[in-house]
């Protein structure tokens, strides 16, 4: 109890750096700039609203992680309420995201209509190896010893809905779990420990996640050629990137702060695990999250800081 203390302590009287709340400011400026222009676009030419509301929802996502990630590395001691509200937004942005490419196969109905008289048409670039055939979808390894082959129509269209929705579920309930157990001080954010219960919400996050982007993975799988004039392989790449990625990223710094290896000196200067990881989303967001390993680099190597930052 007295080691929490100390920790809650230690958050209240941080404060972060000026050339990091600086750097991270003048990257969520840019960030929220290219936002709010790409949201003027689409609602000025706002004609295909079945379409573009989910996208404005994807697109909302970037400002939200800004914002958030920015007011947790200025104030890191509501750092777990910043990034649940972040990750549940992260959430319903994957719901948007898997919308909007129903929306541009015509709803629903249409979908569900084009996956059944799909029948045994076969693409001659699938996605991760899987094949289109005879109506059916075949899983790649591993999965395909676990898993039977996906017949095209209804029920796979069903199949790929709530293996989405479930993610959006599952991460609502842990969020709230989160703010409960984090009241108690068992939470203990980016700890690997048996009696916290991060290590625990990890393990289900990651295979929820996993399952969902798989769903989006068949769902592109089987739809992509039907999909090839709006170019989903990068926006799904893009997407993917954004919710897989960061989530690891953030398990990578934790593990690498546990492990002691954090040890560069902007590492050393933001001190706590969550600041280190909205430093890197406030500067990642204005790239739509380019480079984010690169940045990670930075963190664990040795080399010092620019004069003008000591």
């Amino acid at each position: 109890m007295k080691i929490t203390e100390q920790f809650s302590s230690g958050l209240l009287s941080y404060s972060p750096p000026t050339w990091a709340t600086l750097i991270a400011g003048l990257f969520v400026v840019i960030s929220l700039t290219l936002s709010m222009f790409l949201l003027f676009n689409h609602l000025s030419a706002y004609k295909n609203p079945e379409e573009q509301k989910f996208l404005i929802g994807v697109i909302l996502m970037v400002p939200c992680y800004a914002i958030e990630s920015y007011v947790s590395l200025v104030n890191p001691s509501i750092s777990v309420d910043c990034e649940i509200l972040r990750d549940c937004y992260e959430a319903f942005a994957m719901y948007c995201f898997g919308r909007y490419l129903v929306a541009c196969l015509g709803g629903e109905e249409r979908t569900i209509e084009f996956l059944e008289k799909q029948g045994g048409s076969c693409s001659s670039e699938p996605l991760l190896h899987n094949v289109s055939e005879k109506g059916v979808i075949k899983h790649p390894f591993p999965m395909n010893y676990i898993l039977s082959p996906w017949k095209l129509g209804q029920w796979f269209y069903q199949l790929i809905k709530i293996g989405i929705v479930q993610y959006m579920i599952i991460k609502t309930v842990t969020a709230i779990l989160a703010v409960v157990l984090e009241a108690f001080n068992v939470y203990c954010e980016g700890e690997f420990k048996l009696n916290c219960g991060y290590p625990y919400m990890a393990v289900v996050l990651n295979f929820s996640q996993s399952w969902a982007l798989y769903c989006l993975v068949q769902f592109y799988a089987a739809t992509k050629d039907e999909l090839a004039h709006i170019k989903p392989l990068a926006k799904f790449l893009v997407f993917k990137s954004i919710v897989f990625l960061t989530w690891w990223q953030g398990v990578a710094i934790a593990l690498l702060y546990t492990w002691g290896l954090l040890k560069s000196p902007i590492a050393q200067a933001l001190q706590f695990k969550s600041s280190i990881q909205d430093f890197i989303i406030c500067i990642e967001t204005h790239k739509f999250f380019q480079h984010r390993w690169a940045l990670l680099l930075l963190f664990t190597s040795t080399c010092s800081l620019p004069s003008h930052m000591n």
